[in-house]
């Protein structure tokens, strides 16, 4: 079953082919010059005719019947794509392509989600919730239709391939999410994405532990095993339900009061250098600082107050969402 666009293209070779061959045939057979044969071919076509000489030789009206018959037909193949291809939204849909594909371009610290199924269903809501901007890659094109339907950037191609990942603006992209069902397709998409950005923050989905390796082979930078966390949060609600509720209530993210954040010290902050005590922030913004990362990747759970903040550090911090919004913006980081 072709596709309207696959019908317009066919349908206008064709009527290319019977317009240029005819012209050659009246030219060759009826030693009619090339002006009187494309007039001749250009009324035959058309079906205007103006006036008919049935006194031409026999081999000028066969091949007039023979322009009749597939001049017309190959008119009637394509006017009849663009008939299918408006009545199939066919126009619309490449106006809304041409739009999100401008709209694309101008991401900036993106994630790029691939696989549109449970994980990549909770990821985007997270993502939604944190304000950072994502697009979603999926094969299957219904899941596309759901997700272009809720107002998502979505693209419908094979996450493996490069052309579709720079098409998703992979040279703008903060982090790429491989959530397929399959580990062999994230390996693949991981190796493809890292050879393409080799800076690029790469989080692999993985349904088995002998995937892991293969990942971090691969190239990527952290690995989500979904039963793994499951059964994690399993032990802590049998053992520790308190800090199971804890945990719970600062992964939702409907939870609107409460937050744990963290927050990169650049030079433009007036934190580098001070110490915790220094910096006033549980004072300030009635924040908690309860670890820090510095730059190395060492981490310092609950700082004393004489313990310093450098440049390039992380602050993990707990409190109200609007105090660290306020934090944010005081601190420009």
């Amino acid at each position: 079953m072709k596709t309207p666009l696959q019908r317009i293209r066919i349908g206008a070779l064709s009527l290319m082919f019977v317009f240029l061959s005819s012209i050659a045939g009246y030219h060759y057979l009826g030693q009619y010059d090339w002006l009187e044969a494309t007039w001749m071919v250009v009324i035959t076509i058309s079906t205007v005719g103006f006036s008919e000489n049935s006194h031409a030789p026999g081999s000028i009206q066969i091949l007039t019947m023979v322009v009749i018959l597939l001049g017309v037909t190959s008119s009637v193949y394509t006017f009849g794509g663009f008939i299918q291809l408006l009545l199939e939204g066919e126009v619309e849909r490449a106006f809304g392509r041409r739009k999100m594909t401008r709209e694309i371009e101008k991401l900036e610290s993106h994630v790029i989600i691939c696989g549109f199924g449970r994980m990549g269903n909770d990821l985007v809501r997270q993502l939604q919730h944190r304000g950072i901007p994502f697009i979603v890659v999926d094969l299957d094109p219904e899941k596309i239709r759901q997700a272009q339907g809720a107002d998502i950037l979505a693209i419908a191609g094979d996450a493996t391939s490069e052309e579709i990942l720079q098409s998703a603006n992979l040279a703008g992209a903060r982090a790429l999410v491989t959530a397929l069902p399959s580990d062999a397709e994230n390996v693949f998409i991981t190796l493809t994405a890292r050879n393409l950005r080799p800076e690029l923050q790469i989080i692999a989905k993985s349904e088995h532990e002998s995937s892991c390796r293969k990942l971090r082979q691969a190239g990527a930078d952290k690995i989500v095993m979904p039963h793994r966390v499951g059964a994690q949060q399993m032990e802590r609600m049998i053992s520790r339900p308190t800090t199971a509720d804890l945990v719970e209530l600062f992964a939702e993210a409907s939870h609107l009061e409460m937050e744990l954040d963290e927050f990169l010290v650049s030079d433009r902050s007036p934190l580098v250098g001070s110490t915790i005590a220094d910096s006033k922030i549980k004072e300030k913004f009635n924040l908690l600082v309860v670890g820090i990362k510095n730059q190395n990747g060492d981490f310092r759970f609950n700082p004393t107050p004489t313990d310093k903040i450098d440049l390039e550090d992380t602050l993990l911090v707990i409190g109200n969402v609007s105090d660290i919004n306020r934090m944010k913006q005081a601190q420009r980081v």
